[in-house]
Order: C-alpha cells, then structure tokens, then sequence
C-alpha cells in the first residue's frame, strides 16, 4: 500500500491543480468564443474574474455582436458592465439599430442605457412608433360649454435627443395645453364638434415635440364629449355671491339704524332727566324766595291756584267727553 503512494500523490496533486484552474478560468466559455470566431485570451478571462466581472455576462452578448458585424469589442463591454449599464440590453439595441439601418453608435447606445432609458425599447420605437393616449381633457369655450377631449398621440423615440430629453408626461402635458388652448379661442363648441380636426391640426402646428425624447407624427382626436355648462354655473355662482353682499350690507345698514334709535332713546332718557332736574330746582327757589322775603304767601297762593288750574285744563284737554256729552234727538212725529 504504501508502494502507491509515490503514484497516487501526483495524480491527487494533478486533479486538484485542475479542479482549481477550471474554476477561476471558465473554460467552457472560452471554447465556446473560440468556437464562434471570438478572439479572447484566457490571461483577459482570469483577468475578469480578479476583476470580479462575471465573464458570461461579457462574452455571450460579444459572441452576439461578432455574429451581426458589429464592431465591439470586449473592454467596451466590461467598462459599460462595470458603469453599471446593461450590456445585453445594449448589443440587442446595437443588432436592432443595425438592421434597421439607424445610426446608433456604441458610445451612444451606452449613454443612453446609463442615464436610465431601455435603449432596446427605444431603437423599437423608432421602427415602430409609439401611440400615446391622453386621459380625458376638459376645456371650456367661448360661450362657457365644457368641451372634453380624448387625443391619441402617435410618436417616434428620438435617439439623438433620449439623453436629456423629456418623457411621454410631457408629451401628454403639452398636447393638453394645446388642446385647453384651442378649444377656448373657439367661440362656441359647436365649431369644435364640427371640426375636432382642427384642434390636431393646431396642436401638432406648435412644435410640442422640441426638448423631448421623442418626434411626434400625429395628433388624432379619439373622442369628443359635452360637459357641463360653466358659464351658466359662474353665472349662478356670482348672483348667488351679489345677493349674500346684498343681504349683508342690509344687515348692515339694519344694525346702524337700530343702534342710531337706541342712541336716541338714550338722549330722550338724559334729556327728561334734565327736566325732572330743573323741576326739582323750583321748590328749592320758591323756599329760597320765601325765606329771603322776595316772595309772600299770598303770591304763594296765587301761583298754586294758577298750577290747579293749569292742571285742571290739562286735564279736561286730555278727557274723551263723547261719552260724557251725547246729543238728544227727539223722534219727529209722523203725519
């Protein structure tokens, strides 16, 4: 047994020697690039594994460039993985882009990818385009109908312009400005039923496509619908708020006269305290006269006699004598 040893160590050493160059070097992948007219070392596949770069993810969508002529080669591919980017992503929009026969360069193609788009989706809706379809969208004409509108959109991914460029919100927001626009420099929405075309026509004649990722092709109106009628319901709204004013300034001119006769009835109050005042002051003077001789009791007795009478007329004046007084008619003997 122990004759074998010297026999059996080696092999052992051999296989583990191999067992572990096979799994740092993926040598079913570089037969497989090899195979496919790739030209990779295996020096640049150990060097993607001290990389930490998974080389399937690099050598596939190589092997898929190399097949379509495209012009790429690894590095590009490994500096767009490290970045972050989605290089399978990126070689099917280069192999779309190719045979569709669009400009699209692999440098772009990675901008584009990084800053977040699907590349692949936008060389597709280059080829076919995009249609967009607005929620309703109400606007208000001239003669104050609500007129509510519902547009298609049809639209083609700019590449040049799908870095940096707006989105379908824009899209969306600006046809519904332009279509707010129209529909209320039209003097009534009958017009606007008539020809909803025009609403397209002069939305799609103001460039709503510039700043954005896209080219907009044409601008179908889908549907058209009747509202609410908005100037009749301003038009109850501010009578409603005239008559509210109306009643609040009546309260208010209301309030005024009522604290204007509680102000007056103060004044008669303080004027007949006044005159109960002065009315006091007269026995007071009639004392004073006595005492200082000015005055003697006959005339004393005069002015209250006077007072009696003054009295005594004022109160026959103020005596209702038609049932004192009643006006006997005889009865005339007939013939």
């Amino acid at each position: 047994m122990f004759d074998l040893i010297p026999v059996v160590l080696p092999l052992i050493v051999i296989i583990v020697v191999v067992m572990i160059f096979l799994s740092f070097v993926p040598l079913g992948l570089w037969i497989s690039a090899i195979s496919s007219g790739v030209r990779v070392s295996i020096f640049s596949l150990i060097g993607m594994r001290l990389r930490r770069v998974r080389a399937d993810k690099i050598i596939r969508p190589l092997i898929k460039a190399q097949k379509a002529g495209m012009d790429v080669n690894a590095n590009q591919l490994e500096s767009h993985l490290l970045s972050g980017g989605r290089v399978d992503n990126v070689v099917d929009a280069l192999i779309a882009a190719h045979r569709a026969n669009l400009d699209l360069s692999f440098e772009r193609a990675a901008a584009i990818d990084l800053a977040g788009r699907n590349v692949f989706e936008a060389v597709r809706m280059s080829v076919t385009p995009k249609i967009i379809e607005t929620p309703w969208i109400s606007a208000v004409a001239i003669d104050g109908i609500e007129v509510k509108v519902v547009a298609k959109v049809t639209v083609r991914a700019n590449l040049a312009r799908l870095v940096g460029g707006a989105g379908e919100e824009t899209i969306i927001a600006r046809v519904g400005e332009g279509i707010v626009t129209t529909v209320g420099s039209s003097q009534s929405h009958k017009s606007v039923l008539e020809n909803p075309d025009l609403i397209s026509r002069t939305v799609l004649s103001k460039g709503l496509d510039n700043g954005t990722a896209f080219e907009i092709l044409s601008i179908d109106i889908a549907d058209v619908d009747i509202g609410r009628n908005i100037g009749a319901h301003l038009q109850i709204q501010q009578a409603e708020a005239d008559k509210q004013i109306a009643q609040a300034k009546a309260e208010e001119r209301r309030a005024t006269a009522i604290a204007k006769e509680q102000e007056m009835k103060a004044e008669v109050e303080h004027m007949k305290a006044k005159v109960v005042e002065a009315e006091a002051e007269v026995p007071m003077a009639l004392s004073e006269a006595l005492r200082s001789g000015n005055l003697g009791v006959m005339d004393y007795y005069r002015i209250q006699n006077v007072q009696s009478d003054t009295s005594m007329r004022n109160n026959i004046g103020k005596a209702d004598l038609t049932n004192i007084i009643k006006p006997k008619i005889e009865p005339t003997d007939k013939a």
